[in-house]
């Protein structure tokens, strides 16, 4: 215990004889800290200022130009694509008919049967028509024969025998008269009747008749046929040959034949079938020409005409594609859809392209607006905006244009700042900004 006494007193003899800091060196030490400082930001100060002067001109660096391509604005007209719903139609739909009357012995095509011009369709009975045939060639056979006897005159023979018949008329005439001589010479006598007089001069006239009568034929006979009967037998041989050529005629119509080639569609008839002439035997239509009917919407009617560019494409029919021109406008328009109807002439159709199939169109319509037709890729987008760049004073200028028709690899554009000629960017216009220094490729 007297040892730590011993030691505190020590210790507090010291601090009590250690002297307090004068004012003096209290300024200096401050002197020293601010010293310390100063250097400290002088060093720290020449560390930073290197990389903010490294930094600096690089920084101030200008871009290199950006690589373009150019084309030439150029004026165009603008076409517009509008889908349209049709249908498959026949150009030429056309009814077999019968020419005659007869039974239906045979039907010799099917529907979907494919035929030409003179092809056998039907074949009728033809009996009754044989029968005509034959009695109108037996009449013309004796009007000719009759046409040829007056055309040679009357034979000799024929003379002699008229000449005969008059001799026997005059003797009969003869004796009638003698008879009738002899009565009246008994009547004047009382031997007789008066009654008996007026018989004999009755079988005298009757024989004075038939003279005339044979002396009238031997001179017809020796006159030979006039020229007006020859003439109107010649007018007997004409109508028989009129008949008999009807006659072949209806026989032929029992083998009916097709006019004109084309499909069977519908048949109406089936063996044994009574026929009369003009009856319907089948429907055909034309498979080497076929129509499609289009409807065009109602704000479109009116602005279509003929020889408008369309393509046409079926959904029956994948691998197949038209490009084609209207061929005619209906001047009317559907009562109910109120569509106007325009056709499409196809002459080289599909073999299996129908009628009645659905057709699907794309109709290309000029827009009246002035357009510019560009490549697709002069244009770009950003929301919802289409952009071109030109170029002035080696600077890519935006210009926000309105598109007037989408027509697949060309575009229509519209911007009253365009002008024919002017440099647009074709190439190189992704992500280019206003005003960014470009340099046109040759």
């Amino acid at each position: 215990m007297p040892t730590s006494d011993s030691q505190v007193s020590v210790s507090n003899r010291e601090e009590l004889q250690t002297p307090p800091p004068s004012p003096r060196s209290q300024k200096r030490w401050w002197l020293l800290l601010m010293l310390l400082v100063g250097v400290g930001g002088v060093g720290l100060g020449r560390g930073l200022t290197p990389a903010s002067q490294a930094t600096a001109p690089a920084a101030a660096k200008p871009q290199p130009p950006r690589p373009i391509e150019t084309i030439a604005l150029t004026s165009g007209t603008a076409t517009r694509s509008t889908s349209m719903l049709g249908q498959v139609e026949a150009s030429e739909s056309a009814t077999v008919r019968t020419r005659t009357s007869g039974v239906v012995q045979q039907v010799l095509v099917q529907p979907g049967d494919r035929i030409t011009p003179g092809m056998v369709v039907a074949i009728l009975d033809d009996t009754d028509q044989r029968l005509a045939v034959a009695e109108a060639r037996a009449r013309l056979a004796q009007a000719r024969s009759e046409l040829a006897r007056l055309e040679v005159g009357t034979r000799q023979e024929i003379i002699a025998q008229r000449q005969a018949e008059v001799r026997a008329a005059q003797a009969r005439e003869q004796e009638a008269q003698d008879n009738s001589d002899r009565t009246r010479s008994l009547v004047n006598t009382g031997a007789l009747s008066r009654r008996e007089l007026v018989e004999a001069e009755s079988r005298t006239d009757a024989a004075r008749g038939e003279r005339m009568q044979a002396q009238a034929e031997l001179a017809e006979a020796t006159a030979g046929p006039t020229r007006e009967e020859i003439d109107a037998q010649r007018a007997n041989v004409a109508a028989a040959e009129s008949a008999l050529n009807q006659a072949e005629l209806a026989l032929q119509r029992t083998r009916i034949r097709a006019v004109s080639s084309g499909v069977i569609q519908t048949r109406q008839v089936s063996s044994g079938d009574l026929v009369e002439s003009g009856d319907e035997i089948a429907t055909k239509v034309n498979g080497t020409q076929l129509d499609v009917f289009l409807e065009v919407p109602e704000s479109l009617s009116g602005s279509v005409r003929a020889g408008m560019p369309v393509e046409l494409t079926a959904r029956a029919l994948p691998n197949w594609r038209d490009r084609t021109t209207l061929t005619g406008i209906v001047p009317s328009a559907d009562t109910a859809s109120r569509r106007q109807r325009v056709r499409v002439r196809l002459s080289n159709p599909p073999a299996n392209l129908l009628p009645g199939m659905a057709v699907q169109a794309q109709l290309q319509l000029p827009s009246n607006t002035p357009s510019f037709v560009v490549p697709r890729d002069a244009l770009t987008r950003r929301e919802n905006r289409w952009l071109v760049f030109t170029v002035a004073d080696g600077k890519a200028r935006q210009l926000e244009v309105e598109l007037v028709a989408d027509m697949g690899e060309k575009m229509a554009i519209a911007n009253p700042q365009l002008s024919q000629g002017q440099a647009i960017v074709v190439r190189g216009g992704d992500g280019l900004q206003d005003g960014a220094v470009v340099k046109v490729d040759s």
